[in-house]
């Protein structure tokens, strides 16, 4: 390995790694989720009594509802952070983001110096997997403006 290569390494260490699979977290709701879907599906499929709306209709709902069902890994590097899950990958570097917001559930980190409706859909969100002390303590030291 040359010089450059062992630098390239080091200045993207990774500073924090988790994985958050929401359907492992309450077998309860989650059994409701699932419920409610087979439930949904089947009164979709009777009111139209075609296979095709039925397939869109699944196809939608599982692109949706992808997060609660699927892995996302968190990838808090000392440059950027890193959003992957099965269907997407998203990459966006600390200096981009103005200000968080934690809550119960995770934090989101906007773009904008103060609160915008837009926060919503230009932030990114993560949720927190049993760590949030330590999750917000490193975005504290990435953005200081809060």
């Amino acid at each position: 390995m040359s010089k450059e290569d062992l630098q390239s390494q080091s200045v993207n260490a990774i500073s924090m790694q988790w994985t958050v699979h929401l359907i492992k977290r309450n077998w309860k709701v989650s059994a409701g989720v699932i419920l409610f879907l087979i439930i949904l599906c089947a009164a979709i499929y009777l009111s139209f009594s075609s296979a095709t709306f039925l397939f869109l209709s699944v196809a939608i709902l599982a692109i949706s509802l992808s997060p609660f069902f699927l892995p996302t890994t968190y990838t808090f590097q000392d440059d950027c952070i890193i959003v992957k899950s099965l269907l997407r990958k998203s990459s966006r570097q600390w200096d981009s983001f103005k200000s968080y917001y934690p809550d119960r559930n995770g934090v989101l980190l906007s773009p904008f110096p103060s609160p915008t409706r837009l926060e919503n859909f230009r932030g990114v969100y993560i949720r927190f997997e049993n760590n949030r002390s330590e999750v917000v303590e490193f975005i504290q030291k990435k953005i200081k403006n809060h």
